[in-house]
């Protein structure tokens, strides 16, 4: 697969997570993907820190409206019944805890939750945005990424090594490999795509890292 259909696949395996009646933030990157991918009876309300509430996806041969972009800035479109709003209030709603899943991107994941989203250190800051009060203020918290960085260094690590978003909040996360659990210690395999196993986890140091519930674990 191309780049660019692994994350489109990334983004597929947490739509099949997500509930109808969900109101569901999206962060840059893989997860703006998600809305793409679900149809327009999902029933999961799509919310974006700049501002909107019931975004969906373009849909092939719709003309984009240059003032309706998402919080990476892609244009996009509201469901009947969609509103836009000043941050503010946006970021009331997530500070107020009414956002029931923030699925957000990473540099690295530790298996006690810890999220490392912002900055690779050295003065090398992305900028935090909303990260911090989505950590804090959303009942779930998931990430997607891809499972090694272009160095080929794992981003599931047992410890942070970039500046910490927050310590102990991310619920699961999403990869091409497959999905995951912080359990403490370990990261617990939720399920593993399809034609992956567990060598493909990496070599002995980095398969530690994982525990399985059974010997067969599901493949989704």
């Amino acid at each position: 697969m191309t780049s660019s259909e692994v994350r489109v696949e990334i983004a597929r395996r947490v739509a099949a997570q997500l509930e109808p009646g969900q109101y569901v933030n999206l962060g840059i990157g893989i997860p703006t993907l998600v809305a793409d991918v679900l149809g327009d009876d999902s029933g999961i309300v799509f919310h974006s820190e700049n501002g909107l509430l019931g975004m969906r996806g373009l849909r092939e041969g719709e003309v984009p409206d240059p003032e309706l972009v998402d919080a990476g800035k892609r244009p996009v479109a509201l469901e009947p019944g969609g509103a836009f709003f000043d941050q503010s209030l946006s970021f009331a709603m997530i500070r107020g805890g009414y956002i029931d899943v923030a699925v957000l991107g990473a540099f690295e994941v530790s298996p006690a939750g810890d999220l490392a989203s912002w900055s690779l250190g050295e003065g090398q800051a992305n900028g935090v945005g909303g990260a911090m009060d989505l950590a804090a203020g959303a009942k779930r918290v998931w990430v997607t990424m891809l499972h090694r960085g272009s160095t080929g260094a794992a981003k599931l690590v047992p410890a942070c090594r970039y500046p910490v978003t927050a310590h102990g909040v991310v619920d699961l996360i999403f990869t091409e490999l497959g999905v995951f659990a912080p359990a403490g210690d370990t990261f617990r395999v939720v399920s593993l795509a399809p034609g992956v196993t567990r060598e493909d986890l990496g070599d002995e140091i980095d398969a530690r890292l994982y525990t399985f519930e059974n010997e067969e674990s599901p493949v989704r």
